[in-house]
């Protein structure tokens, strides 16, 4: 008896590049709740954000800080269309990241003053936490290197068919190193389901991507390794969940990974330490003024009658409130005792 036929999915339309074809979404349309929902989540980032920054300048915090004003659509459109069980992975500019993963504001914030009540027990700082409650699996601090990571976390995913993505993200520096391209290569010849989000913010660390970058369009960056990708604006936070709910429907359906470039902007400098002399003042004035992603939000609700400013403002006091005992507990939790430094420790 001859055996019946085997069904294979049509395969998807390919470019001259052979690359599988994805256009760019349109913006969803948020409903009342999301809306709000955005609007809460990405000034909680802002407000945190600007406390931590105080609190630098205070010398409560020391070492590193990396802070993410102004990229706080990115995190907060891409964490509305995850799933529970999805992990997140990214660089050093993490609060924001771990704010959106539903991490303790208290937590993140001892942990930036080295208490011990901090996600790493006051043992990692800013650029070091972690939670495998919430599926976030760092802040990393080597430029680059979480992207090896989270392609492991997408290969442990498909090893247990759990349906799960890895979003990796990366910056727009981070998108030169080696160790990127081999997790690419690796990614696609197994169809791993992981999201690479390219925060592209402009500068690096202070050195514009026209200067540093030969191919500036990072959505390509994948076309060698038969990886689609799409440019997005990361400043609108329904073009960033468009954006998420193709990608992780495209790695859910066992298509392989697929890159997500976020154009978006930092309006601070590379760390606390940066003065950021590299751009002008014009330049950073009119991305605030044109298109900053909260504001979008806050002028559709307004527009749409679906919140009054007196409504929005009861909003941004919760949030500074929430804000404010975070920065209380930080200051006057206690340092972590002396025995602490052996704990952890893997000989």
């Amino acid at each position: 008896m001859k055996a019946a036929a085997k069904k294979t999915s049509p395969k998807p339309r390919a470019d001259a590049d052979g690359v599988a074809a994805v256009k760019t979404p349109r913006p969803v349309e948020f409903d009342k709740e999301q809306e709000l929902s955005a609007y809460r989540g990405m000034l909680l980032i802002r407000r945190f954000e600007e406390k931590a920054g105080q609190l630098y300048g205070m010398g409560f915090i020391g070492g590193f800080c990396h802070l993410y004003i102004g990229q706080e659509a990115v995190v907060t459109g891409l964490r509305m269309a995850m799933k529970d069980g999805d992990q997140m992975i990214t660089a050093y500019r993490d609060h924001g990241h771990m704010l959106a993963m539903d991490m303790s504001p208290r937590g993140v914030m001892a942990e930036l003053t080295g208490r011990r009540g901090g996600y790493s027990r006051g043992k990692g700082g800013s650029m070091h936490m972690f939670s495998k409650e919430k599926n976030f699996y760092g802040g990393h601090g080597i430029v680059g290197a979480q992207v090896s990571l989270g392609t492991g976390l997408a290969f442990a995913n498909r090893y247990r068919e759990n349906d799960f993505v890895s979003l990796t993200f990366f910056g727009d520096g981070a998108a030169n190193q080696g160790q990127v391209y081999e997790s690419f290569n690796m990614a696609s010849l197994w169809k791993l389901p992981v999201i690479y989000v390219i925060e592209n913010n402009r500068y690096a660390m202070g050195t514009s991507v026209t200067r540093s970058s030969a191919e500036t369009d990072f959505s390509h960056r994948g076309i060698s390794f038969k990886i689609p990708g799409i440019q997005v604006d990361g400043m609108d936070v329904r073009a960033v969940k468009a954006a998420g709910d193709l990608a992780l429907d495209w790695c859910r359906t066992g298509k392989g990974p697929i890159i997500l470039e976020m154009q978006t902007y930092r309006y601070r400098g590379h760390s606390m330490s940066d003065p950021a002399k590299y751009r002008s003042k014009d330049e950073v004035q009119k991305m605030r003024s044109e298109h900053d992603p909260i504001e979008q939000v806050k002028a559709r609700l307004v527009e749409k009658k679906w919140a009054s400013e007196e409504e929005l403002k009861a909003i941004d006091k919760e949030v500074r409130d929430i804000v404010a005992d975070s920065a209380e507990f930080a200051q006057t939790d206690p340092e972590p005792d002396v025995a602490e430094l052996y704990t952890d420790i893997l000989r």
